[in-house]
């Protein structure tokens, strides 16, 4: 078996690769080639936490992954990670489990991916300006995603600590990002000017109460909403529910079931998922049409689902064989 750890993980398998394998996986669903069952949820009220079983499988590359996650909130007072999470790769053709990796960064970067292939479809094409609502740890790679489908100029970086959008913007620049040349990076303390000169809007926040509100957002638009993930949770008010002119989930089982933002809206009186533009897969399949005019509001509601795992997992593993990345060892 392999073992794979983030920093092989980060030096071997970037932005660009996870958009093209999560294309393809979902492609592969939108011919029944993918199996995706229900994930099986384990609560630990003491601890007030969870441990989450993720299980998917391509019929057509052969692969099948089990992603564990854990969530443990009160683990941030004990200075060690909230969330933590393994993924167990297995060949389809013999049973072979031939790979054991780490997940954290390879769900920030299949999220960041969704998002790329979703603004790639629904922003703008001349869109220039992002701007991040929080800057914690799903972000980063929300902007990798954006920065690799559009020709972005000016970043606007917005979180509750204007410490932690600084030092964001330290890690942009630490990437690669120079903004005497490539791009302008400021972080705002002002969230509606942020919001009402954006282009393309990035929500990653945790926040039961709504970050983005629909007044504050301008036509032509796009929203990315990824850090929601749980019924109570709501990134974007109701107001801009009702305002997009297109929403778009990752998975409609799991948007229907988990995005906060979508279940407060289908019980009120003037909406319901039946307005739900459709999935990313249709997009992708052009089942249903991207975006169509340039005044659009389009809002892509992301909380994620085993089989996009599934995709980067099996995308890191194959390159990893064939640069002879990893450690071997015999269980």
């Amino acid at each position: 078996m392999l073992l794979l750890n983030e920093n092989i993980i980060k030096e071997l398998y970037h932005i660009d690769e996870a958009i093209t394998h999560v294309k393809e996986v979902l492609l592969a669903k939108s011919n029944e080639q993918i199996e995706n069952p229900l994930r099986t949820v384990i609560e630990f009220p003491e601890q007030k936490a969870s441990v989450l079983y993720m299980p998917s499988a391509d019929h057509k590359k052969k692969y099948m992954t089990m992603k564990s996650v854990t969530i443990f909130p009160e683990n941030v007072k004990k200075g060690r990670k909230t969330t933590q999470g393994v993924t167990l790769l297995a060949d389809a053709t013999n049973g072979e489990h031939v790979c054991l990796m780490d997940a954290s960064y390879l769900t920030r970067l299949r999220t960041g991916a969704l998002s790329g292939i979703a603004t790639d479809l629904y922003a703008r094409e001349d869109a220039e300006v992002l701007t991040c609502i929080g800057t914690g740890g799903m972000a980063f790679e929300q902007v990798l995603g954006v920065l690799e489908v559009r020709n972005i100029k000016k970043i606007n970086l917005v979180n509750r600590t204007l410490a932690r959008a600084e030092q964001f913007k330290e890690k942009l620049i630490q990437f690669g990002i120079d903004p005497s040349i490539d791009i302008t990076i400021i972080p705002y303390e002002e969230k509606a000017e942020a919001i009402k000169i954006a282009d393309v809007v990035n929500c990653s926040t945790r926040s039961e109460d709504p970050v983005l509100l629909g007044k504050e957002v301008t036509e032509g638009t796009h929203v990315n909403g990824v850090g929601s993930y749980l019924p109570h949770m709501r990134e974007v008010d109701h107001d801009f529910i009702l305002k997009a002119n297109k929403i778009i989930v990752d998975d409609f089982h799991g948007a229907t079931e988990e995005a906060g933002e979508l279940i407060y809206a289908n019980e009120q009186e003037d909406w319901s998922y039946d307005k739900i533009h459709g999935e990313l897969m249709d997009a992708v399949v052009e089942k249903v049409s991207a975006r169509e005019r340039p005044n659009e509001i389009t809002f892509f509601k992301s909380v994620g689902s085993a089989y996009f795992d599934l995709a980067v997992a099996t995308g890191v593993y194959e390159k990893a064989v064939k640069e002879g990345k990893g450690v071997k060892v015999d269980l």
